[in-house]
């Protein structure tokens, strides 16, 4: 969901960085001053996916020149957005023009750009992932009092209610294999990471500890799975500009490793941001 454009925004410093996890390091590859969020990375290595007041943009990965990508109508689109498996979709979240960000429904068009598809009639719909054989998209939505994870066919059509409880749930994305859905959520009092399989049955926390835990991404070799962790309790909230850090959950050991610290918090990784082979990811640093 966007941050709001103030002074603060205008005059903030926004990094992009890639996190290798077999050597620990960190590379700046690209920053201004501004706002921008929430990268994605292509399947075919090219280019990173990001989005800066309301519009998309492509970050060419050799040059680092980043480019608008035509997205027509849809000019107010948020941190929730996404590549298909085959590099030729984009996925996008945005509200209606000049309203509410509680518009927000999920639209598909060329990678490329162009007039983007409607996916979900009903609003609010935030989208965060796309099963890995690129039929269902899984979606956070507030249908009644509260926001919940739903599934989708890229086709549209009927809605699948994934969750369904007095609390937040949010930021799903799908497992390499498409077996589980990670997410976080509030069901046990707190911001923890939890996952499910696609249809929705056995859900299992996987973190408890001091810190909100937010936005799980599993790598594509299904190893472990990334996630961003705020140092300190912020409810069912998710604020920029906040001391946060990325950790690496071993699926193996369920072991847990503090990769790094910053300031930042939304917009960092709020979307699946892996490089192909599984060994770095971007996400993005404020200052």
């Amino acid at each position: 969901m966007n941050l709001n454009t103030d002074n603060q925004t205008k005059q903030m410093m926004s990094v992009l960085e890639i996190h290798d996890i077999t050597t620990g390091k960190r590379d700046v590859i690209y920053s201004e001053t501004g706002h921008f969020e929430a990268p994605n990375w292509s399947r075919n290595n090219n280019f990173l996916l990001l989005n800066s007041n309301g519009k998309i943009f492509r970050l060419d990965l050799k040059t680092k020149k980043k480019t608008y990508i035509d997205t027509v109508f849809a000019t107010d689109i948020n941190n929730d957005h996404g590549i298909s498996p085959d590099d030729s979709q984009i996925v996008i979240s945005s509200a209606d023009a000049d309203k509410s960000w509680l518009t927000s429904k999920i639209y598909i068009l060329p990678v490329s750009g162009g007039i983007p598809e409607i996916i979900t009639l009903k609003e609010p719909s935030f989208w965060h992932g796309w099963s890995p054989d690129g039929k269902t998209l899984a979606f956070v939505a507030k249908r009644e009092e509260n926001f919940d994870i739903y599934s989708i066919g890229v086709e549209g059509g009927k809605e699948t209610r994934l969750t369904d409880g007095n609390w937040l749930d949010d930021g799903p994305d799908y497992s390499h294999d498409g077996a589980h859905i990670y997410y976080n959520s509030m069901q046990s009092g707190k911001m923890e990471i939890w996952r499910m399989k696609t249809d929705g049955s056995q859900k299992e926390q996987l973190t408890d500890d001091s810190y909100s835990n937010w936005f799980p991404h599993p790598s594509p070799t299904g190893s472990n799975f990334v996630f961003l962790s705020y140092l300190e309790d912020q409810g069912s909230a998710h604020p920029p500009m906040k001391e946060v850090a990325l950790r690496l959950y071993d699926l193996k050991t369920h072991s847990i490793k503090t990769l790094c610290q910053f300031t930042g918090g939304q917009g960092t990784i709020n979307v699946p941001s892996w490089s192909p082979d599984g060994k770095k990811f971007a996400f993005v640093s404020y200052g």
